[in-house]
């Protein structure tokens, strides 16, 4: 089976690629990758995948490369997928994440291709929830609260308008947030691990910087949440969205004191106001009772391993 991933080099994509390698090496892994991608992440299997240079935002590339590879499976994770950036650049997040995802189904649909395809959603787009709703099920209203959160719902919507009307057989998750080693340091467990390792190698003063620490976040590793992206198409409908996450909610603030507990760095806490969201969500927590019921998966790495696991990447890297 050919399968191809988008955004193979990023930090879902490299994790998925291992467990592909490991658990069906019979496959092949094919993954788009620009000029100017970033290549750290995949050193290591780079040798066991084939790369084929594409760009999401160029329909012609983008048609070249799937008649090459003629994918049996896609898993389209490239994305602009932090929330803060898409406050500053909201037309190339929409660009990126909603153009981009149609410009990959009208390959498809040019080349009369008939593969399945994941569609990595986010839990950003139930946005505002009420009280009464939480846990978030796949039947709550989307409310989305970051130019971020509607360009994936507008991936969502049209994963769904394209199975409708084409017959695409786009299968969509929304993932909540999943954490672990090589994760960007723009994003908030791995930039908190990286200044307490920076602090502990004495390259930064002892202050942590904060946004806010009151945000309750549903976490996942990596590591388990590719294993649901794979189950996704092996098991999942077509047409169909699924949750996927944890169904335990940490504050940052939790999060910070774990990372914390596990190193001997002696820190003060400071707020930057530069990382406070115009707009932010308070709290997302996952029912993932239907995908679990579907698939049999359910998370296996506890999140302090997790975060120690994220805390070494570090140490490995400065």
């Amino acid at each position: 089976m050919n399968i191809l991933i988008t955004g193979i080099t990023g930090f879902a994509g490299s994790h998925l690629a291992e467990h592909i390698l490991k658990n069906h090496p019979d496959d092949k892994i094919f993954g788009i990758v620009r000029w100017r991608s970033r290549m750290d992440n995949i050193v290591q299997i780079q040798d066991k995948i084939t790369m084929i240079e594409a760009d999401l935002k160029d329909s012609v590339s983008l048609q070249k490369c799937l008649a090459e590879v003629r994918p049996h499976w896609i898993f389209h994770l490239a994305a602009q997928s932090f929330v803060p950036t898409s406050w500053v650049c909201p037309a190339e997040t929409f660009a990126i994440n909603a153009v981009g995802e149609i410009n990959l189904f009208e390959a498809v649909l040019n080349l009369k291709l008939s593969p399945r395809i994941q569609i990595a959603g986010s839990s950003e787009e139930y946005g505002f929830v009420n009280p009464d709703e939480v846990p978030m099920k796949e039947s709550n209203p989307l409310r989305p609260l970051s130019p971020y959160a509607v360009s994936k719902v507008a991936q969502d919507l049209l994963a769904y308008q394209y199975f409708k009307s084409y017959g695409l057989e786009t299968v969509r998750t929304r993932g909540f947030n999943h954490t672990g080693p090589r994760r960007g340091d723009v994003f908030i467990c791995s930039n908190f691990a990286k200044q307490i390792v920076e602090i502990e190698k004495g390259v930064r003063k002892p202050v942590i910087y904060v946004g806010n620490l009151e945000a309750q976040r549903d976490f996942t590793d990596v590591r388990d949440m590719v294993k649901a992206y794979w189950l996704s198409l092996e098991k999942g409908e077509s047409g169909d969205v699924y949750n996927i996450g944890s169904g335990k909610t940490y504050r940052m603030q939790e999060i910070l004191d774990i990372l914390l507990s596990l190193s001997k760095a002696s820190v003060t806490v400071e707020v930057d106001p530069k990382r406070l969201r115009p707009s932010d969500v308070p709290i997302l927590l996952s029912n993932s009772l239907k995908f679990r019921s579907l698939t049999g998966w359910k998370p296996e790495i506890p999140l302090e391993k997790t975060l120690q696991d994220l805390l070494d990447h570090w140490r490995e890297r400065i």
